[in-house]
């Protein structure tokens, strides 16, 4: 059998989220008992909790919300590459070389820059994806680029410079990864967002398998 790796951050009461964004909860609306047979939990939860996809209208007035979004970015062959030791925002020198290495440019990117990942604190600073890397990945072909950051752009930004080359590029975006336990190296990815009508964002439950494993 496959292995899996569960690179999601679990949706928990002390999870991080954007500030000023829904914190995250999970109610019990429904509680097992004489007159109840079955438990039912309520969530409240930003779009952006936890690991998640951006759908296009996050970003785009004009973009497609997540149910209308495809999802073939969300599912093949991708390859994870570290840059924790990165000062700023991601470049591309710091990412190409080690994407040649693993065999070329492939349709998804994941990239890892922290050297912990904050489960239970908002990361002050954390790195962005520096927009031209995101413009050479989609002239190579590269259909999605997950971080294990909140954002690809910074926090304090107001021109979204990374998500504008995105949605130029007709890409999709995973944010939130868990990268910690992951080598680089060439993986399959399972990421699927939920089909949520109207909605800017989907939480996922992301997963990694080896490609060198048997299905």
């Amino acid at each position: 059998m496959a292995s899996l790796i569960d690179i999601s951050q679990t949706l928990t009461s002390n999870l991080p989220v954007w500030p000023g964004d829904t914190p995250f909860a999970c109610d019990t609306h429904w509680e097992m008992g004489p007159t109840c047979p079955v438990l039912v939990s309520r969530l409240t939860l930003s779009t952006h909790s936890g690991t998640h996809a951006d759908a296009p209208s996050h970003y785009d007035p004009s973009g497609n919300h997540m149910a209308e979004t495809g999802l073939v970015p969300y599912l093949g062959p991708c390859h994870v590459v570290h840059a924790t030791n990165a000062a700023g925002p991601v470049t591309v020198d710091q990412t190409l070389p080690a994407l040649e290495e693993l065999g070329g440019i492939p349709e998804r990117v994941l990239i890892r820059t922290f050297d912990n990942f904050p489960h239970t604190h908002w990361p002050v600073p954390f790195k962005a994806i520096d927009a031209d890397l995101i413009r050479i990945l989609a002239e190579k072909g590269c259909l999605l680029i997950g971080t294990d950051t909140p954002s690809l752009d910074p926090e304090t930004s107001k021109t979204m410079d990374a998500h504008i080359a995105i949605k130029n590029a007709n890409m999709s975006i995973l944010e939130g990864l868990v990268l910690d336990h992951v080598s680089v190296g060439r993986y399959e990815l399972i990421a699927l967002p939920l089909k949520i009508e109207n909605a800017d964002a989907s939480p996922v439950r992301a997963v990694l398998r080896s490609i060198e494993d048997d299905i």
